[in-house]
């Protein structure tokens, strides 16, 4: 039977989220040294030695868990971490071996599980060995990875949670689908017109170096002067500065800032909550909050709305990100 996640869904600007975790049963290394988060699993009689990696993806992106459907093998795909696609309620959705991907060899003790997935406004699936449960925790107990972390999961992870028996690594799944499917990627319009926005002044929070560095350079040929913070954590600590700043020279917020654009999902504070903190501050909340994130969806924008943002704008669509963010600050300056 299916497992349904979208009763479950947390009230937005707590800075928590839910987390589901699950495993990829791997052959056992030659290595008596074993890494924290991996159990001998080889007790069970009939059963071929293995370990378990334990894996999680932020519930908001889940739509369900389900048996390993009939697979049809799609035409012209090339990685072999593509297992071909499946239909499930006249949808056909893409499947995706998550074990080739992270190079890691699968050992089939139990029937394999799918966890299907709706991200960037696109429903993918994902196999795995299985699923345990599904934790609550803080923002600020998610740690970013480390650059050897980071290496050997092919950049794939984008946080790192210490549980007291072992260590759960969240997946970057929209690096992965946006790997094996260009079009999804962030992309320029070419026809976007450059000019007319020189002088205003954003500031930007997202944890990922690729994305901070494309929306820089996007907003910089768009005429934006753009300041980089890693997370949402950083940036409010940055707002705060600028606050005081104002403050003391007794002059507007946006004479130092004129538009915000937080991604949602970011370790030590996520966007949510950043923008619920930006809206309630006396001094902050005139600032437009752009969420730029691939959790914009049909059901997930309402959660946006109630900590007050000003727009929000799917993570693919980066040239409409500029639009937005230059009419924000002319219909603020205008009013």
């Amino acid at each position: 039977m299916a497992t349904q996640t979208t009763d479950i869904l947390l009230e937005a600007g707590t800075n928590e989220l839910e987390i589901v975790e699950f495993y990829l049963e791997e052959e056992p290394k030659v290595s008596d040294d074993a890494e924290p988060n991996q159990e001998d699993q080889t007790l069970e009689a009939g059963h071929k030695p293995s370990r378990k990696g334990f894996y999680g993806v932020n519930v908001a992106k889940v739509l369900e868990i389900i048996r390993m459907p009939k697979v049809t093998e799609m035409p012209e795909v090339s990685h072999p971490a593509v297992l071909g696609a499946f239909n499930l309620r006249s949808r056909i959705i893409p499947l995706l071996d998550l074990s080739i991907w992270l190079k890691k060899k699968r050992v089939e003790n139990e029937p394999p599980k799918v966890i299907v997935t709706e991200f960037n406004q696109v429903t993918s699936a994902f196999m795995v060995s299985g699923v345990t449960r599904i934790h609550r925790i803080s923002w600020e107990d998610v740690e970013a990875p480390n650059k050897y972390v980071s290496a050997l999961s092919s950049e794939s992870i984008t946080g790192v949670v210490k549980f007291d028996d072992r260590i759960v690594f969240i997946l970057d799944l929209e690096r992965i689908v946006s790997e094996l499917n260009p079009a999804m990627r962030l992309q320029f319009d070419d026809n976007f017109e450059l000019d007319g926005y020189s002088g205003y002044k954003a500031l930007i929070a997202d944890d990922s170096p690729l994305i901070r560095e494309m929306i820089r350079d996007m907003l910089g040929q768009a005429g934006f002067q753009v300041e980089k913070t890693n997370n949402g954590r950083e940036c409010w600590d940055r707002l705060v500065e600028i606050k005081k700043r104002a403050q003391e020279e007794e002059r507007p917020i946006t004479d130092y800032v004129q538009v915000l654009v937080s991604d949602i999902e970011m370790p030590m504070m996520d966007g949510h909550h950043l923008c619920k903190r930006v809206k309630e501050d006396p001094v902050l909340r005139d600032l437009p909050v752009i969420l730029f994130s691939s959790l914009i969806t049909d059901k997930l924008r309402h959660r946006g709305e109630t900590v007050g943002a000003d727009d929000q704008v799917s993570k693919p669509e980066i040239t409409y990100l500029a639009r937005r963010a230059a009419a924000l600050i002319e219909a603020r300056r205008a009013g």
